[in-house]
């Protein structure tokens, strides 16, 4: 089915970001797996080439332009691309409006303009040794000393975090902490007593830097609370929608490239004296998963719009957040079967898919977070 929901401007975009991967990721995408980090100039190629800052006011540098389906088509082809670890749609999509929307006109001066060319690269910081999806176990705290605050604790599994240069911190700025006492806190690289861990040995997205921070008497400066004191939750609550669906976009992308490289090989592939696309179970199985694509694509794209409207409520980006991941993980694995050994072997696109897109299910909110949400929205 022919898609509908993108314009000429859209697809004009789309041929840039494929210019901009075939230039300036993949000739250095295996160097940067084996480095275990994407190199800053990536960065500051993707600012130069205006990938960077979408909707950020123009005044900063940025594109000026809040449709989401220009976020949609930057997350389809660093999917296709197999290209996860110049994490692009973490630094437009999820931090990009915290800055947009909650900092002061001083603090949008700081911050913007680096934010679009690739300068500043930025994390945010939530999960904990001891807490994921639950912001009530957050440790992390924050004490008020008059003009700045006091930081301490310890964050792990960052996405950037050891390239970032501005961390958006999760801390407690009240003794109860919880959904009335946390506040975001923006730490900068180079402040004395923020420490970087180690870079996290992953099974998948080896080029995508994640790590542990630690925060030892960490001196923020009171004009770097980003948003309402003691307000985090809300600010959190208010752009999950977005994290989520930017991974289930990637998701359904994800699920129909490897269809179609794996229609391609089993019409190529041959047994027993015939291609494997004779046989009718393997028929069967890339019938069901074409339906079980073009179902949620539709599905998906309905969301795109309705979000680049402002219309997409958290329940239906948790929907779409776990359905899509989850049709990902089930095609991924079909995927590699029907290419057999050849599945196995790391240079096999299908192999490389199959461990870089097994987090999805997983971060933004795992898909029984996501369960969670629907059925209370439902059930009460």
């Amino acid at each position: 089915m022919k898609r509908q929901i993108f314009s000429a401007e859209h697809d004009a975009f789309r041929e840039t970001v494929r210019t901009f991967l075939a230039k300036e990721v993949l000739p250095h995408y295996e160097q940067w797996e084996k480095d275990g980090i994407v190199s800053r100039e990536a960065w500051l190629a993707a600012g130069r080439q205006g990938l960077l800052g979408l909707a950020v006011p123009e005044e900063y540098g940025g594109g000026g332009n809040a449709d989401f389906r220009y976020s949609a088509v930057l997350a389809e082809e660093f999917t296709r691309a197999g290209a996860a670890g110049l994490a692009i749609g973490l630094h437009n999509d999820i931090i990009g409006p915290y800055l947009t929307s909650l900092a002061t006109d001083e603090q949008k001066r700081r911050w913007l303009p680096g934010f679009c060319t690739g300068e500043t690269i930025t994390a945010i910081a939530m999960t904990e040794p001891g807490a994921g999806s639950d912001l009530q176990g957050i440790r992390t705290s924050a004490e008020d000393r008059g003009d700045h605050w006091v930081l301490n604790g310890s964050k792990t599994f960052i996405s950037n975090g050891i390239l970032a240069d501005l961390v958006v911190v999760v801390a407690k700025t009240s003794p109860e902490g919880g959904a009335h006492g946390l506040s975001l806190l923006v730490v900068e690289r180079g402040m004395e007593g923020f420490e970087r861990g180690r870079n996290l040995d992953k099974i998948g997205q080896k080029s995508q830097d994640t790590a542990e921070l630690f925060f030892n008497d960490v001196r923020v400066p009171k004009e770097n609370l980003l948003g309402e004191l003691n307000g985090a939750f809300i600010h959190l609550m208010t752009n999950l929608a977005q994290e989520r669906m930017g991974i289930a976009v990637a998701g359904i992308a994800a699920a129909e490239h490897l269809l179609d490289i794996t229609t391609t090989y089993v019409k190529e592939r041959e047994a027993f004296g015939r291609p494997l696309a004779k046989l009718q179970h393997i028929r069967f199985e890339i019938a069901e998963m074409a339906t079980e694509c073009a179902v949620t694509r539709t599905f998906l794209d309905r969301c795109i719009v309705d979000h680049s409207n402002g219309e997409l409520d958290a329940v239906h980006a948790s929907m779409a957040k776990w359905w899509a991941t989850e049709l990902q993980k089930r095609v991924a694995d079909r995927c590699l079967q029907l290419h057999g050994g050849y599945g196995y072997m790391a240079e096999y696109r299908v192999a490389k898919a199959f461990t870089d897109g097994r987090i999805q299910t997983i971060y933004g909110g795992t898909t029984e977070i996501m369960k969670e949400i629907i059925g209370r929205s439902l059930l009460g």
